[in-house]
């Protein structure tokens, strides 16, 4: 039997990617198992450090760019994603990674303004930068909106120095990405990697925030994928909102958001509990294995921790969609993997003594 994760066995209704295949009790392969690309979905992919987590999301990602009418975009805080523009090994990959990414300051609307500079909306400051951004349509522009606002002179200067911190991240920049950058055939690699937390943080919410309103507004015509490693470390920063947004409000304008993380635990349970296809790879922490097993639906006749792999590479498939559970192996990239860890023994011939 042919099976599509999220569809079922109507393999000709859309396009698909392949997940790998199926894994038998004594570990060799069968058919293969595919992934549906058609529709809206939310993807949870966990898993412990060195056991395919990134691999898997890499996967998807060349699947996601060969597909027609999606616009899949990884955000890569490890920068383990630039090889995907490599050579490939089957059908090629269009690829575009953005090293130094910068978005829109208008993709932020007021209240996230707020929201990044720790501001409330109810203070002197935070009222001046809500209306600044309303208004501006730049980081410059806005100081100037601020400096010349009737307001005391303490406030003013307390606006101005948190947008002073904003700018000196330089991932603000009205030629930043916006949607329409987004929304391109390639897969689009958002390589976040070496930046603080609050400018990585502002960088996802401004992709987040572009896309969900561009498919709102209906100012984009490809369906939005939004891929993003270490998913964690989104979820205490001021991303939060606009990655919730995603997993309960993207099915509707038809954005897929797709998470990975190794700490299951520390993401909040609506990251669990929205996503309608959850591919598990080797967990062992207790606090990660209870985090999925209090989401465990009831369709499952035996305990989610029990049916976990032990191999690299190895997963279970939960799909919510069809309410079945799938043992697979995950395919090989066609594409370099960049996450693979240095070792001492590569770093060059003679002794260090």
């Amino acid at each position: 039997m042919t099976f599509v994760i999220g569809r079922g066995e109507a393999v000709e209704s859309g396009p698909i990617g392949t997940l790998g295949s199926y894994r038998a009790l004594d570990g060799s392969r069968g058919a293969k198992l595919y992934l549906d690309l058609d529709g809206p979905h939310a993807v949870l992919i966990v898993g412990k450090r060195g056991y395919g987590k990134s691999y898997t999301l890499g996967v998807l990602a060349e699947d996601l760019a060969r597909a027609n009418h999606v616009a899949p975009v990884i955000v890569d805080p490890m920068g383990v994603f630039d090889t995907i523009d490599g050579d490939s090994d089957g059908d090629p990959v269009p690829a575009t990674v953005i090293d130094h990414p910068s978005v829109v300051p208008t993709t932020l609307d007021p209240r996230s303004w707020c929201s990044l500079l720790s501001l409330s909306p109810e203070s002197g400051a935070g009222s001046l930068v809500w209306q600044a951004a309303g208004e501006a349509d730049t980081v410059e522009n806005m100081r100037e909106h601020v400096s010349g606002a009737d307001a005391p002179r303490t406030e003013k200067r307390a606006a101005i120095n948190h947008l002073d911190l904003a700018d000196s991240w330089n991932v603000f920049d009205p030629d930043g990405l916006d949607a329409n950058a987004l929304a391109s055939s390639d897969v689009t690699v958002v390589d976040v990697s070496g930046m603080d937390t609050a400018p990585m943080n502002a960088v996802v919410r401004g992709v987040g925030e572009a896309l969900y309103r561009a498919r709102i507004d209906r100012t984009i015509d490809r369906l939005p994928w939004v891929l993003i490693d270490e998913a964690h470390a989104f979820f205490d920063g001021i991303a939060r909102s606009a990655l919730e947004t995603l997993l309960t409000r993207g099915r509707a304008p038809g954005v897929s958001v797709v998470l990975a993380t190794q700490r299951p635990s520390i993401v909040p349970e609506v990251a669990v509990s929205q996503s309608d296809i959850l591919v598990a790879h080797r967990l062992t922490s207790e606090q990660d294995l209870a985090a999925l097993e209090a989401a465990q639906p009831t369709y499952m006749q035996e305990s989610l921790e029990a049916q976990l792999p032990t191999e690299t590479g190895e997963v279970v498939v939960i799909d919510d969609a069809t309410e079945t559970v799938h043992a697979a192996q995950v395919r090989q990239r066609d594409t370099p993997h960049g996450g693979d860890s240095p070792r001492a023994s590569e770093m060059g011939s003679g002794n260090d003594v």
